[in-house]
C-alpha cells in the first residue's frame, strides 16, 4: 500500500455490540462498584463501555464504515433474552480480566451473532474467530496478571436474573491512556421495538 492510499483512507477500530439495558446496567453498576471498592489491582472500565462484544472488527477503513453498517443491520437484532450465571475470572492462571458470564437462554442471539459473523467475513471485512460464541461483559481488567488465579467477586442472588437484549451498535474503539473510548456509529433496537 503506497503512503498515498494510508493517507486517503483513514482507518478506526470497530466492533458490533449488545448494549445493556438501564433496567440490567445500572444495578449492575452499582453492585460492581461497591464488590470492587477499594481494589488497586483491578481497573474498572467505566459503565458506559458495558456491553457484550458480538463481533470485534479490529482496524477498518473509514470509508467503509457505511458499508458495515449495512452489512451488519442487514437482518434485524433478536429480541433474545439473556440470563446473568455468574462471574469468573479468565484465564484462571495469570488472571486478566473478570467477566460476568451470560446465558443466552432461546439461543437467539448466538444465531445473530453467527449470521452476522458470515455476513461481514463474506463481504471480506472480518475473519470469524475459531472459539465459539461467548455472551459475557468484562467487569474489571488486571493492572498487571498475577501468577495464580484471580480473585473475581461472586455475583449477588439479586443480580442472577434474566433481561432481555438492548439495543445492537457498531462502534468506533478509540484507546487513550484512561481506557478506551466507544463512540457510537450505528444503532438499532434488538427486535426492532
Amino acid at each position: 500500500m503506497s503512503p498515498q492510499e494510508r493517507l486517503g483512507s483513514p482507518r478506526l477500530r470497530a466492533f458490533v455490540a449488545l448494549d445493556l439495558p438501564s433496567v440490567f446496567l445500572d444495578p449492575l453498576v452499582a453492585w460492581r462498584s461497591s464488590a470492587y471498592a477499594g481494589r488497586t489491582d483491578v481497573r474498572l472500565p467505566r459503565p458506559e463501555t458495558l456491553h457484550v462484544t458480538l463481533v470485534f472488527l479490529g482496524y477498518q477503513a473509514e470509508r467503509d464504515i457505511g458499508r458495515l453498517e449495512e452489512i451488519a443491520f442487514a437482518a434485524e437484532p433478536p429480541s433474545a433474552l439473556l440470563h446473568a450465571r455468574e462471574t469468573r475470572a479468565l484465564p484462571p492462571r495469570r488472571t486478566r480480566l473478570h467477566a460476568l458470564d451470560l446465558a443466552d437462554l432461546d439461543g437467539a442471539l448466538e444465531r445473530w451473532q453467527q449470521e452476522l459473523s458470515r455476513r461481514l467475513a463474506a463481504a471480506g471485512l472480518y475473519e470469524p474467530e475459531k472459539r465459539p460464541f461467548w455472551p459475557h461483559v468484562t467487569l474489571a481488567r488486571a493492572k498487571r496478571p498475577a501468577p495464580g488465579p484471580g480473585e473475581a467477586p461472586p455475583l449477588p442472588e439479586s443480580l442472577a436474573v434474566s433481561f432481555p437484549a438492548g439495543r445492537v451498535t457498531l462502534y468506533r474503539s478509540t484507546l487513550l491512556p484512561q481506557g478506551a473510548r466507544y463512540d457510537a456509529l450505528a444503532t438499532r433496537v434488538a427486535g426492532g421495538s
